[in-house]
């Protein structure tokens, strides 16, 4: 069941899925050192591969040769939904004359092995044309503009959707009716958009089901939710201007079909490396903010559900039946994983892939594999497949002088494996699951026989739920909660003074606390609807002033908000006005 494909310099093969691990003899081994890439179908039932001189195709069920197609030099392919079409992209050339290249994507029937259609298709960036689930749309982005072919027909265009310059888009998942997700981005002042719609009404900004606009994006990365109710965008731009961030400044947009937006608010500032829906559609993670990273589970109204605190991260993987999440850092960290039951929150297991580029679920929700590929990494080369609950079951790494360059699992339809019991107990393995000695910190020679000290340069934050509880207030508080509890406090007492102070008769009035700066201290008027006015005018004045620290930190602020900055110089004219008149 479910075999891994494993491509690298020592060719192409498949391996059992587990218990066994070993070489599957279905499949023959392609030797050939040349294997530019694989692909599976949607449902696991077919598999592709290039191997330099042919695209060839196989029933992997019955280890059946079903098309071999003549296209040495094809570097990307894919497969229909429902697998009636195989798209096959070569890189695009011109003649030495300079006239036009020839068409360099390809759609192939794969019922009779004719090519259907041909087109010049420049970038390799979004080459694959998009179609709906059940294949009776087929769209593709050419210049700036979203062509709808329907049914497979690829002779006449069904349908364009034109707006200013369209850069991106994304169909939704499931059933009909098909609805578009499309990016056009800012230029000339004017903000980005992310605009829903739903096919074929594309009549106008009006017949639009949302529109969400945004400063501050060179790309987005746009995702539908399995519902269809939902799409997250991604904004982020190349460079920060701040200079806070290496990684340029992103922000994360909630759109929904009904037509409402929110910015979520992330707690901890820095880049976002990673968001995912949860296959429930109700809920989403979001892997965020400086090192140690934060890591969030927000529900459709934008709100936190589950924080799980600060660690060494920067990746998610909700497993397919989104009973498990594992949150891992791979790439420049250390391949520390944590492994979540999303249902009570609760860890699992802490396992340790060191040097991981990539992780993949196994269609069961039960095995995760991790591989060390090339180029990411051209020394220790291999995989592992792992059981979520932490034990090591499989390990292959291939000899110095070879390399692996990618590894995935043979995909099933959806509910094939159904959600099973959560375990907490690691399952037996024969092999150790090797734990890397914690690196030693460097101590200069004249310390090194004295007591060690430990200090941090960040404090951990630890997970907590973030959902409102019920009953008892005994429960600990968060950060936020306990500032506003001490807050309340601080102006209980202040109330309680003042009362006293009035009771003892008339003294030097004292300076509020929160006042503003280069203001005079406080002095009451004798008239308090005055004195109330003032009160006020200075907290909107302070609120004002915490908003421009937000925006000179490089926070996104609301239209609401930013009209509130510009009423200070009102606001101050009004408050030296009643100040002059006591």
């Amino acid at each position: 069941l479910f075999p891994p494909a494993v491509r690298g310099s020592e060719g192409l093969y498949m391996v059992n899925g587990p218990p066994s691990f070993t070489e599957s003899k279905a499949f023959q081994r392609d030797s050939g050192k040349n294997c530019k890439a694989v692909a599976f179908s949607k449902d696991g039932s077919l598999f592709a591969w290039c191997n330099g001189e042919k695209v060839n195709v196989v029933n992997v069920t019955r280890a059946e040769l079903l098309h071999s197609f003549d296209l040495p030099k094809t570097v990307c392919f894919e497969f229909s939904p429902e697998n009636n079409v195989l798209a096959t992209w070569q890189a695009y050339t011109t003649a030495k004359d300079g006239t036009a290249g020839v068409p360099n994507l390809q759609l192939h029937d794969l019922r009779t092995g004719k090519c259907l259609k041909s087109f010049i298709q420049k970038k390799m960036q979004n080459w694959c044309p998009c179609w709906a689930d059940d294949e009776s749309i087929c769209a593709r982005n050419v210049n700036n503009e979203v062509h709808f072919f329907e049914n497979n027909n690829f002779s006449t265009i069904a349908n364009k959707l034109h707006l200013q310059k369209v850069s991106d888009f994304v169909l939704s998942p499931g059933a009909q009716p098909t609805k578009v997700a499309v990016y056009v981005p800012g230029s000339k002042g004017a903000p980005s958009f992310v605009r829903l719609y739903q096919y074929p009404n594309f009549g106008g900004p009006q017949s639009a089901l949302a529109n969400k606009s945004f400063f501050k994006a060179d790309k987005v990365t746009m995702l539908w939710n399995k519902k269809v109710t939902a799409v997250l965008v991604v904004a982020s731009t190349e460079v920060d201007k701040s200079g806070a961030s290496y990684y340029g400044e992103q922000s994360l947009h909630y759109v929904g079909a009904g037509g409402e937006s929110a910015v979520v608010q992330l707690p901890k500032n820095g880049p976002i490396y990673d968001v995912a829906w949860s296959p429930s559609s109700v809920e989403f993670c979001a892997v965020y903010g400086f090192m140690p990273a934060k890591a969030t589970v927000f529900n459709l109204k934008c709100d936190p559900v589950f924080d799980f605190g600060t660690g060494p991260r920067n990746a998610l993987y909700y497993s397919p039946q989104g009973h498990i999440l594992v949150l891992a850092g791979f790439g420049n960290l250390r391949g520390q994983m944590e492994v979540w039951d999303v249902k009570n929150y609760r860890l699992i297991s802490k396992p340790v892939a060191s040097d991981s580029t990539y992780l993949g679920w196994c269609p069961d929700g039960e095995h995760v594999v991790t591989a060390t590929c090339a180029p990411r990494l051209r020394v220790g080369n291999g995989y592992k497949v792992w059981h979520y609950t932490g034990s090591l079951l499989h390990c292959h790494q291939v000899p110095a002088e070879q390399e692996v360059w990618q590894v995935l699992w043979q995909p099933f339809p959806d509910g094939v494996f159904p959600e099973r019991p959560v375990r907490y107990q690691a399952v037996p393995s024969e092999l150790p699951s090797a734990q890397p000695r914690p690196a030693q910190a460097y101590r200069p020679p004249a310390l090194r026989h004295k007591p060690a000290t430990t200090s941090k340069l960040h404090e951990d934050e630890p997970p907590q739920n973030m959902k409102p509880q019920l009953g008892g207030c005994d429960k600990p508080l968060n950060k936020t909660a306990l500032k506003n509890q001490r807050k309340h406090e601080a102006k209980k007492a202040a109330k309680q003074e003042a009362k006293a102070d009035a009771q003892q008769g008339p003294a030097q009035p004292k300076a509020p606390q929160n006042a503003l700066q280069n203001t005079v201290p406080a002095t009451t008027t004798g008239d308090p609807e005055v004195d109330k006015k003032i009160k006020n005018l200075k907290k909107k004045l302070k609120a004002i002033e915490q908003l421009k620290e937000q925006a000179a930190a490089g926070k996104q602020l609301e239209k609401n908000q930013v009209e509130k900055i510009q009423k200070e110089a009102a606001l101050l004219k009004e408050l030296e006005d009643l100040e002059l008149g006591v």
